[in-house]
């Protein structure tokens, strides 16, 4: 009798216990305090209006939200997933760093959190970004974090100078080369071509759209495949481009583009993200006011092949708060929180449907561009070691930008040194 009594009591207190856990599809019951780890700047604007709109809907949930520069973000939650500590509810992840987090299996599993709750992944948000969060990075693999921001890569050129000259919307990458040279003869201030080419991560994020588009890969089947005719075509191809360039583009990063582009001095510009195109008609900021197309890249063997550049939202299998950080995932990701965050902040969705917001359109004119140009993107090869492979095509990308090495030494090169690194 005296055990019942103490079970039945055991079974009253937990019941009452304020971190009780409800059935599925509701929150924790009680006060819940999440911990985002989050970006600086102007990601961590748009989360912070997230998390304050969520916090009016949901008084019984509060946050601490981390606002990092992205290497300390990186570390911090590294060191605690790799540990299990579980001091993070919801993390920021960029698209790359992605598969490591995956593979550790230090993220809760998306899919168990959706039948848990009787939900299912919404249709509307574009599958080339949802795809990022997937491992094994196939379009059926297991989700593991939901995409927040749709970066991608537009391509941009003077509509002025293109009509003047009689010139089209290029359609491949053949067209830009001759469409650089009529603009470097016909405007002597101004530059045929724009990119960067600062080595590491610049000059590959600016040297993928081609790349992919002459039909070369990265890596095939895990392997290195720069060692290939069309890798060699495609970098062929970037060396005649760099002729109608600014003499020292081997070290122009986003602010000597960004400066050309708003200074009048670029006919072409073959990287230009998101955040860069609202200064673009600002007098403040640019003196191209209503100058310059913003469109999707050309293709030439294979179609239009822009790099998305994704991040991401996961949580932390360490996390204690499974349940309340989902459903915050959940609304965060939301098509009018989505809306609000493009309005106030600019921040890019991943959702089809506010592409087509008319207040949004009107406000962002490149936006049915943008979305085009989402679900077309192509990611960056799903390995752990992306960053260090990254490092190494970019350094042997400029050493052939700057004459140093020929295309096809530069690549043979870069292929060895890469397959030292996987294997």
């Amino acid at each position: 009798m005296r055990k019942n009594y103490w079970i039945f009591a055991m079974i009253l207190l937990l019941a009452l216990s304020p971190l009780a856990v409800w059935s599925a599809g509701q929150q924790e019951k009680g006060p819940v305090k999440l911990t985002v780890a989050g970006r600086d700047g102007g990601y961590g604007k748009a989360m912070q209006i997230a998390v304050d709109e969520y916090s009016k809907l949901h008084p019984d949930v509060s946050f601490e939200v981390l606002k990092l520069p992205g290497s300390s973000l990186y570390e911090k939650v590294v060191i605690d997933m790799k540990n299990s500590v579980g001091t993070y509810d919801v993390i920021m992840i960029d698209d790359p760093i992605a598969t490591q987090f995956q593979k550790a299996g230090w993220l809760a599993n998306m899919d168990e959190l959706y039948k848990k709750e009787g939900k299912s992944l919404d249709p509307d948000i574009i599958s080339t970004a949802v795809k990022l969060g997937r491992y094994p990075y196939t379009d059926s693999g297991a989700l593991y974090a939901l995409p927040h921001v749709g970066n991608v890569e537009l391509f941009a050129y003077r509509k002025d100078i293109f009509g003047k000259l009689g010139l089209s919307k290029p359609a491949k990458w053949d067209d830009v080369l001759n469409d650089a040279k009529m603009i470097k003869q016909s405007e002597p201030d101004v530059y045929g071509v724009v990119f960067r080419g600062v080595k590491g991560n610049p000059i590959v994020a600016g040297f993928l759209p081609i790349y992919w588009a002459f039909g070369a890969k990265v890596l095939d089947n895990g392997k290195p495949a720069l060692d290939s005719p069309q890798a060699l075509n495609a970098l062929n191809f970037f060396l005649k481009l760099k002729k109608y360039a600014p003499e020292g583009v081997s070290m122009y990063n986003s602010a000597q583009v960004k400066d050309a582009l708003y200074g009048g001095k670029a006919g072409i510009v073959t990287e230009v993200w998101p955040s860069w195109v609202p200064k673009l008609n600002d007098p403040n900021e640019s003196v191209v006011v209503n100058k310059v197309e913003v469109t999707t890249h050309p293709g030439e063997v294979e179609k239009s092949s822009p790099m998305i550049g994704v991040w991401l939202l996961g949580i932390p299998k360490a996390s204690k708060h499974h349940t309340a950080a989902f459903d915050f995932l959940l609304y965060i990701t939301g098509k009018e929180m989505q809306v609000k965050l493009a309005d106030e902040t600019g921040l890019a969705p991943t959702r089809d449907s506010v592409y087509k917001v008319s207040k949004l359109i009107a406000k962002y004119p490149w936006y049915p561009v943008q979305a085009a140009a989402l679900k077309n993107a192509v990611g960056r090869p799903k390995t752990t070691k992306w960053s260090e492979l990254e490092n190494i095509f970019g350094t042997y990308l400029q050493l052939a930008l700057i004459g140093s090495m020929n295309a096809q030494d530069a690549l043979k090169e870069a292929n060895a040194k890469m397959a030292e690194v996987l294997e």
